[in-house]
C-alpha cells in the first residue's frame, strides 16, 4: 500500500495541448517548445519539418493548418504574439498621495482623511436637527446634543462589534449572565448608542421636507437622504489615493429591510433584498469610486444599466488612459469594450452566451466532452475556456495565450495524475476578486442607515488598503487584518488595545434607602423593593445602579452585586 502510494505521489506532470478553435468546423493545434527544466526531444527537428498538411470536414476549405509536437510531456506551450500593450499613462502618479505617501502613518491618522472633522461636523449637526425635529412630537423623548468625540466613539462602537461579533447590539450591555461583556459600558451606555443609531441623519432634515413636496416630479431626488455623505466619502476617496494599472468594477449588494423601491431581490440567497452598489476598485481592494442603484430610470443614453454604471465610474479624465479594466458578466457587452477602448481602456471579463450582442457560432462549440484547456476563439476579441465548466470572456487586451498553466488532478484507470491546462489570462481570475464579507452592516428598516455603515466599511478598508501600500513602499511588514481592525476601533474609542476595562469604583455604588421623606413609622415598610440578588423585599437600594440590594449582617447582596461587576 504505502509503496502505492509513494508511486502515486511521485507521478509526473502531463500537460495537454492547448486547443484552439475557430468558432466555425476548424480546429489548431500551437506546437509546443521544450521547458527550460527538460532535455529537448531527440525528434524535435523531425517534428518541426513535419509537412503542413489540410485538415477540415467534408465540404470546407481543406486549407487549415494542424502542427503538434511529437509529445506533449516534453514540452510548453508556445505562447502567441501579442499586439502592442497599452500605454500607461496615468494622472498622477499611482498609489497613496501627499501627505500620506510622506512615511507610514498609523491606522487611526489614515482613517481619519476619510471622517475627518468636516464629516463628523456634518453628522453631529444633521443628527441633532433630527433629535430636535422628533421631540416636537414625542414629549417623553429626552436628547442630549451629540458631538464630534462621541460620535467618533459611536463609530468606535461599531467597528469594535465587528471584531467581537454578537447576535444582537443589546448583547453588548447584558449583565447576569458569563457571555456578558464589560468593556462596551464603560464607553457608553446602551440607551445612549440605540439613541444615536436612530436618529443618526445623513442629510438636513429641512432639506428633506423640500425635496418631498417634489415627489413624482423630474426634480425630485430618491437619494437626497444619502446624497452629501456618499458625495463627501466619494470625493475623499478619489482625493488621497490613486489607482494602478488594473481596475475592477463589480457590484456590491447591502442587505436591507427598507420598503424602497430600489431594493434588489434575489432568490437564491437567505436574505432576499440587498441594496445594490457599483464599485470601481483598484486590484489591492481599494475603492476608489461608487454609485447606488436607484431603480429602473428613464436612460438618456438609450444603453443598458450596465453600461452606464462602468462609463461613469471609468473616467478618462481622473484616471488617466492605458487601464485596464475587469467587469463581470452582467455588466460585459461588446459595446462597452468597444466604448472603453475608444477611450483609451482595455477591458475584459465573462459574458453570457445568451446575450444578443455576443458573436456565438454553434457549429463548432465546445462540449462538457471537451478536455480540460480548450480554447474556442469567436471572432473579435472573444474566447471560450474549458476547464470544470464552459468560461465565456470577452477581452481587448489578452492575446489566445500567454504561457501560463494551470495545475489539476485527473483521475483516469484507478489512479489521479496530476495535470497542467492552459490557462489563457493572468486577469481573469482577478473579475471575481471579492472585497470582503460585511464589516459592521447590521440590518435595519431605515436605509440611509444602511448606506451609513457602507460608507463607513468602505473608509475602513481603503484605510487598510493605503496601510499595506505604504508598507509595501518601505519595505516593512503590514498589519493583519484583525490588528488593523483592533487598533483603528482602539483609537477611535480614545483607549490602548491592551488597556484593560475600568471598573467604576466601588464607592460611587452607595446604599440608600430605597423611601424618603416617609414618618418614621412608615420607613421600614413603605418603597420597598426586590433584591436583585436574592430576590427578597429589601428597604435598600444601589443609589447609581437604582437596583435594589439587601444590606443584612448575614446578607450583603449589595457587596456581592457589584464583585460581580
Amino acid at each position: 500500500m504505502s509503496k502505492k502510494m509513494s508511486e502515486k505521489k511521485a507521478s509526473r506532470v502531463i500537460k495537454l495541448p492547448l486547443r484552439y478553435r475557430d468558432g466555425l468546423d476548424t480546429e489548431i493545434v500551437l506546437e509546443r517548445l521544450p521547458c527550460k527544466d527538460e532535455q529537448p526531444s531527440s525528434c524535435g527537428a523531425e517534428t518541426q519539418g513535419r509537412r503542413e498538411r489540410g485538415h477540415g470536414k467534408a465540404g470546407g476549405s481543406g486549407d487549415t493548418i494542424r502542427e503538434r509536437s511529437r509529445s506533449p510531456h516534453e514540452s510548453k506551450i508556445k505562447v502567441e504574439p501579442e499586439d502592442e500593450p497599452l500605454g500607461f499613462n496615468p494622472k498622477r502618479t499611482p498609489g497613496a498621495q501627499p501627505p500620506l505617501n510622506a512615511r507610514n502613518p498609523p491606522p487611526g491618522e489614515i482613517f481619519s482623511h476619510f471622517f475627518d472633522a468636516e464629516v463628523l461636523k456634518f453628522l453631529c449637526e444633521n443628527t441633532n436637527k433630527n433629535a430636535a425635529a422628533k421631540q416636537k412630537t414625542e414629549k417623553t423623548f429626552t436628547w442630549t446634543e451629540i458631538k464630534p468625540e462621541e460620535l467618533k466613539k459611536f463609530i468606535g462602537m461599531l467597528l469594535y462589534m465587528s471584531v467581537l461579533r454578537l447576535p444582537k447590539i443589546s448583547d453588548f450591555w447584558r449583565r447576569e449572565t458569563i457571555f456578558r461583556v464589560s468593556f462596551p459600558a464603560t464607553i457608553m451606555s446602551k440607551d445612549r448608542f440605540l439613541a444615536i443609531l436612530s436618529h443618526l441623519h445623513t442629510s438636513d432634515p429641512e432639506k428633506d421636507v423640500i425635496n418631498e413636496r417634489k415627489k413624482g416630479t423630474e426634480d425630485y431626488d430618491r437619494l437626497h437622504w444619502v446624497r452629501p455623505l456618499m458625495e463627501m466619502i466619494c470625493m475623499r476617496c478619489k482625493a488621497i489615493y490613486h489607482p494602478r494599472q488594473h481596475l475592477l468594477v463589480e457590484d456590491r449588494m447591502a442587505a436591507s429591510k427598507a420598503r424602497r423601491s430600489m431594493k434588489q431581490y434575489i432568490k437564491a440567497k437567505p436574505t432576499k433584498w440587498w441594496l445594490k452598489f457599483f464599485a470601481l476598485t483598484d486590484s489591492n481592494g481599494y475603492t476608489i469610486d461608487f454609485q447606488l442603484y436607484t431603480g429602473k430610470s428613464k436612460l438618456t443614453s438609450g444603453n443598458r444599466l450596465s453600461y452606464n454604471a462602468v462609463a461613469d465610474l471609468v473616467k478618462k479624465d481622473f484616471l488617466g488612459s492605458g487601464y485596464i479594466v475587469c467587469i463581470d458578466n452582467l455588466q460585459t457587452s461588446r459595446f462597452l469594450l468597444d466604448h472603453l477602448n475608444q477611450e483609451g481602456f482595455g477591458a475584459s471579463g465573462e459574458y453570457k452566451q445568451e446575450k444578443v450582442d455576443v458573436p456565438i457560432k454553434h457549429e463548432n462549440d465546445l462540449t462538457t466532452r471537451s478536455p480540460q484547456g480548450s480554447v474556442q476563439w469567436i471572432r473579435k476579441g472573444a474566447f471560450l475556456w474549458m476547464d470544470t465548466r464552459e468560461a465565456s470572456l470577452c477581452s481587448t487586451v489578452h492575446p489566445v495565450g500567454n504561457g501560463d498553466t494551470a495545475h489539476h488532478w485527473l483521475k483516469e484507470e484507478g489512479e489521479e495524475q496530476e495535470i497542467s491546462i492552459p490557462s489563457p489570462t493572468e486577469e481573469v481570475d482577478s473579475s471575481d476578486q471579492v472585497i470582503g464579507t460585511s464589516l459592521v452592516h447590521r440590518k435595519s428598516r431605515t436605509w440611509p442607515i444602511t448606506v451609513f455603515q457602507h460608507l463607513f466599511e468602505i473608509a475602513v478598508r481603503n484605510s487598510f488598503a493605503i496601510h499595506k501600500d505604504r508598507c509595501d513602499s518601505m519595505q516593512q511588514k503590514p498589519m493583519v487584518w484583525q490588528c488593523f481592525e483592533e487598533d483603528l476601533a482602539a483609537h477611535l474609542l480614545g483607549v490602548s488595545v491592551k488597556n484593560k476595562p475600568q471598573k467604576i469604583p466601588d464607592d460611587q455604588h452607595l446604599p440608600v434607602p430605597t423611601s424618603s421623606g416617609q414618618p418614621r413609622a412608615h420607613r421600614a415598610s413603605l418603597g420597598r423593593r426586590r433584591c436583585k440578588v436574592c430576590h427578597r423585599s429589601t428597604a435598600w437600594m444601589c443609589e447609581t445602579c437604582d437596583v435594589g440590594l439587601c444590606l443584612q449582617p448575614d446578607r450583603n447582596c449589595h457587596w456581592q452585586y457589584h464583585q460581580d461587576d
